[in-house]
């Protein structure tokens, strides 16, 4: 939930004298020499923007900034008139320029924050934030928008400690109460999630989009009752509110109400466009209501979406079973079966995602020689089990790897290790490096050293059983892999060609089928897939798997 604060033309009308005439404000601002054309053409745009016409004041805006531009009050009302034109980037580029030159102006500060979160940089957000409140540390919206993006980096510690300061300094504000328990909700804690949220309902029941919350922490806690009667409350409110419909939806599902869960999952389908998961829910529906072969088709839609979808063939199984098809239904209870082997390698969703957003910025960082401000930013959002001395480092060499800059890969891993010799993940990863150069015998060491301090690190045996497979060590090669428990669609590759090469055929096609499957996004796979399964005489499955999956 964001609020909406705004600089506002009359406060730019307000400030521009300054930026006209204060010595100081235009030293630190640079400002251009304060021509009679200039202010005329200024306020001749700010003007237009006050009588509404937002087309004339930006070109006269621009035409304005094309002669002086580092003009910090024309470089405001420029992001001013892209943000009311809902053009966010070209906001944020213009901000962002006038914070460059005017970088303690507070309101630009709160501008570039916003925009941040809203274009998906919740990293750079808190690093702007932050720099407003080191002079406003009592600011309200800065220490809201400051916790939101904190939660949005995966680090809810420090948004629940944010948004408390922002209740400390603020006790009177609903939507602060409101946020804090959408942030409690976010870390679990259901119970005083709801306690805030219905106390900010009870203040003001037109807060935006309350219900949704208060529906999300009852569904949490599995008070379903609750979550129907407030997500019920939202829909009224926002008609194409989707994720109330899928609130409903859900609840119903655990109520074993399915043929009201049925309705509002087709209904949601109506409103936007196909969705895996909603089409599982929905199979599942089907499927309870003895409507088989309603189910498959679904289910088979959901797979052609998202392959991966484990309980799609869970339910296939037991639709084949309602159709009197009992080799199906056993095909689909085994590949549901071999495809659980991999689910608990898989990080969760939430942890994905912050992962992404971080070495996102890692890699900008680093391609612009920026590495130890890389480190620190990994320092600062890695807690926990990960927070130890080296794993910024194993994290930075990480992303190096992935960039393909070994030599620097290398040295920020090693250093890693000198910092701390049990860094997680250190040796894993200069394992890879040594297996891109085709050195089994050191990958195979460093891959040792890694499962000598966690036996049971998945990536660790993954790869030593990549080494195992390169060395044509198929039944260890095959452990292995089974053991790390991998979804990464070349180690099953491997694990396939594995079965095969020890004759084991029935495992080699279900796991060719689990690969087909989380490689249905990589042709490269897909095409050696077929090709061994070719070679081994699987023409069948070869035509079955592979073209459903390709792109």
């Amino acid at each position: 939930m964001f609020k909406q604060p705004q600089i506002g033309y009359i406060i730019l009308h307000l400030a521009v004298g300054m930026c006209f005439f204060s010595p100081k404000v235009e030293a630190q601002a640079h400002a251009v020499p304060t021509d009679a054309a200039m202010t005329r053409q200024f306020h001749e745009a700010l003007s237009l923007a006050d009588r509404g016409d937002g087309r004339r004041a930006l070109a006269s805006v621009r035409s304005l900034l094309q002669e002086h531009p580092d003009f910090v009050p024309a470089l405001k009302l420029e992001g001013m008139l892209f943000e009311d034109a809902g053009d966010n980037p070209d906001a944020l580029g213009a901000y962002g320029q006038a914070l460059k030159l005017f970088p303690k102006d507070n309101e630009l500060l709160l501008k570039v924050g916003v925009l941040d979160l809203l274009q998906g940089t919740p990293v750079d957000a808190v690093t702007v934030l932050q720099q407003r409140l080191k002079s406003l540390p009592r600011d309200e919206e800065g220490l809201y928008y400051l916790a939101q993006a904190y939660h949005l980096v995966g680090n809810n510690d420090a948004a629940l400690k944010t948004i408390r300061l922002a209740n400390a300094a603020h006790p009177g504000s609903v939507q602060n109460w409101q946020k804090y328990g959408e942030l409690l909700c976010s870390s679990g804690d259901n119970e005083a999630s709801l306690t805030w949220l219905k106390k900010a309902q009870k203040s003001d029941p037109t807060l935006p989009r309350i219900n949704l919350d208060l529906a999300v922490a009852s569904y949490n806690s599995m008070d379903l009752p609750a979550t129907i009667t407030y997500a019920t409350q939202e829909t009224k409110l926002r008609p194409n509110a989707v994720e109330a419909f899928g609130l409903l939806a859900a609840a119903k599902i655990k109520l074993a109400q399915w043929s009201d869960a049925e309705l509002i999952l087709q209904h949601i389908l109506s409103m936007e466009k196909e969705d895996a998961s909603t089409l599982l829910d929905l199979g599942q529906c089907q499927l309870e209501l003895q409507q088989y072969q309603d189910s498959v088709n679904t289910l088979q839609r959901a797979l052609q979406l998202d392959p991966t979808l484990l309980l799609a063939h869970f339910y296939l199984s037991r639709d084949f079973n309602g159709l009197g098809q009992a080799d199906a239904a056993k095909h689909e209870a085994a590949l549901h079966r071999q495809m659980m082997q991999q689910i608990a390698f898989t990080p969760p969703k939430a942890e994905l995602q912050r992962e992404t957003i971080l070495s996102g910025r890692a890699r900008q960082m680093l391609s612009e020689q920026r590495e130890n401000e890389a480190i620190q930013l990994f320092r600062n959002n890695l807690s926990g089990s990960q927070g130890t001395p080296g794993s910024p480092y194993v994290s930075v060499g990480a992303v190096y790897l992935e960039m393909g800059d070994t030599v620097a890969a290398e040295r920020v891993l090693n250093r890693a290790i000198e910092v701390d010799a049990k860094a997680r993940g250190a040796h894993t990863y200069l394992g890879i490096l040594a297996l891109q150069h085709a050195d089994l015998s050191q990958a195979e060491r460093n891959f040792k050293a890694e499962l000598a301090i966690d036996s049971n690190h998945p990536l660790a045996q993954a790869e030593l059983g990549e080494v195992r497979y390169r060395q044509g060590r198929w039944s260890e090669a095959a452990d292995l892999l089974v053991k790390s428990k991998t979804a990464t669609p070349q180690l099953l590759y491997m694990l396939c060609d594995s079965y095969f090469h020890m004759g084991k055929v029935a495992e080699a096609d279900l796991t060719a089928e689990s690969t087909a499957a989380y490689a249905h996004d990589q042709p490269e796979v897909i095409d050696s897939l077929r090709a061994l399964l070719l070679q081994n005489g699987q023409t069948d499955l070869a035509k079955r798997v592979t073209p459903v999956h390709q792109p």
